[in-house]
């Protein structure tokens, strides 16, 4: 789904119970509780939509990117917070029975019992749930622990609010109202049914092997895959997968690696996979021959179909992945185009694929510069960060503002390099990020 589509798509999800509500013939009750109405179904209406944008459906990221609907998936759920916190506190009219005279419950609020109990259980909760999200690095040393308790923690919620809701929502008493919360809710767990069990269930019949595990720089290594009884996957240059090696295919322990292969090579997987804790400490205790599990491709770090005269990649460590997926695949199929590569490591021990680079830069269209941080004595390339001066010096010239930059490495680096660009008059959509850390 493309950008211009997916925010009026969800807008209208989010907005649509209210509209329901508008026609469903209920006479209004005051202001303040016709806020405090809109507030919570609102607020549902996140909650659910929530399930969605959880980057793993490639029908609703893949044209914007995971990075952006996750940013969205966390912006969103803040937003479902406030209107949950404020929902019950807007009401005037008292809670208790509905009167005989009061049929539609318009002088009353829900009576107390299981429904208003199930309300209160979710208003709870999901203030807790969105903090613990919030600081889930500090909490959890092993991701996924936190993905399945963030799962399991989303269901028993949105099942409180749709009891809630259907139970003592006034206008959820109408049934195009009480159908949409209930398709809605089927929809939600659908989505992680799908995403803990069926697309696990559909790896299953796909497997892979690891062929290779080789230390190619200081705490880095390449890890390739081949395909295990099927003819591999379809991809782009530059995109990424979730990466389960060692364990069953329905295991939370998957990660996210940039691909480093060319999708014009051969029919196996490479990655390049920097020491970071978890998982990646023990790549040297990966045997060949064990077998791993991939879901993907995802990410739209990708030039495909793009025309831009010229192509800048900025990889900042171990960013480096994906801008050897797409120098790769630009050499297999021939494109004439200059290519600049602009490499930040902080000393040469952490360069990868060195060999590879300097002969790639031996073709005249081909500019491979080197960034080290922490050089030795007898360093004579750049030195320093990718800073927005030496980003000017090398991307300043006229020619080069209708090239397309690809940016990969950390989120400060990439912040940094892309206000540069923006500021040496580079188009924003020619400039190509994805970044998955934010505050």
């Amino acid at each position: 789904m493309s950008g211009r589509w997916l925010i009026p798509a969800y807008l209208c999800l989010v907005f649509l119970p209210l509209a329901l509500a508008a026609f469903s013939g209920r006479s209004p009750r005051s202001f303040l509780d016709e806020l405090g109405t809109g507030a919570g179904m609102i607020a549902f209406s996140i909650l659910l939509a929530e399930f969605l944008l959880s980057g793993r459906f490639r029908a609703i990221s893949g044209g914007v990117g995971m990075d952006v609907t996750m940013r969205m998936h966390q912006l969103f759920a803040r937003s479902a917070l406030a209107f949950v916190i404020v929902h019950p506190f807007l009401y005037s009219s008292p809670f208790g029975w509905a009167l005989p005279f009061d049929p539609t419950r318009e002088l009353t609020l829900a009576q107390p019992g299981i429904a208003l109990a199930a309300g209160a259980l979710a208003w709870v909760l999901l203030p807790a749930f969105v903090l613990v999200s919030i600081a889930r690095s500090d909490l959890f040393k092993r991701y996924e622990n936190w993905r399945l308790g963030h799962g399991l923690g989303a269901a028993l919620i949105a099942g409180a609010s749709w009891y809630h809701a259907t139970e003592a929502g006034r206008y959820s008493a109408d049934p195009a109202v009480y159908w949409f919360w209930t398709a809605s809710l089927i929809v939600a767990l659908f989505s992680l049914v799908s995403v803990y069990v069926v697309r696990p269930l559909f790896q299953s019949l796909r497997p892979w092997r690891v062929t290779t595990v080789e230390k190619v720089a200081d705490r880095t290594w390449s890890v390739e895959l081949a395909p295990e009884g099927h003819d591999g996957m379809t991809y782009k240059a530059g995109q990424f997968v979730w990466l389960n090696i060692g364990h069953s295919a329905f295991s939370l322990a998957e990660n996210p690696f940039s691909l480093a292969s060319a999708p014009a090579g051969k029919a196996g997987l490479g990655f390049v996979i920097k020491e970071l804790g978890d998982f990646t400490s023990t790549l040297d205790q990966v045997a060949e021959g064990t077998r791993a599990y991939v879901d993907g491709p995802f990410g739209h770090l990708s030039i495909d179909g793009i025309n831009a005269p010229g192509i800048a990649l900025v990889a900042g460590g171990v960013g480096i992945a994906p801008m050897l997926s797409i120098l790769r695949q630009l050499q297999a199929a021939g494109d004439q185009r200059p290519v600049s590569l602009l490499y930040g490591n902080r000393h040469a021990g952490q360069i990868v694929a060195e060999e590879e680079l300097e002969r790639w830069a031996e073709t005249p269209e081909h500019e491979l510069v080197h960034v080290l941080s922490e050089p030795e004595e007898n360093w004579s390339g750049e030195t320093g960060l990718l800073s927005s001066d030496l980003i000017e010096r090398y991307y300043g010239r006229p020619e080069r503002r209708d090239w397309v930059y690809v940016l990969c490495g950390p989120p400060d680096m990439m912040t940094s390099v892309e206000e540069t660009l923006l500021d040496l008059g580079v188009p924003g959509d020619h400039i190509l990020s994805e970044r998955f850390s934010y505050d």
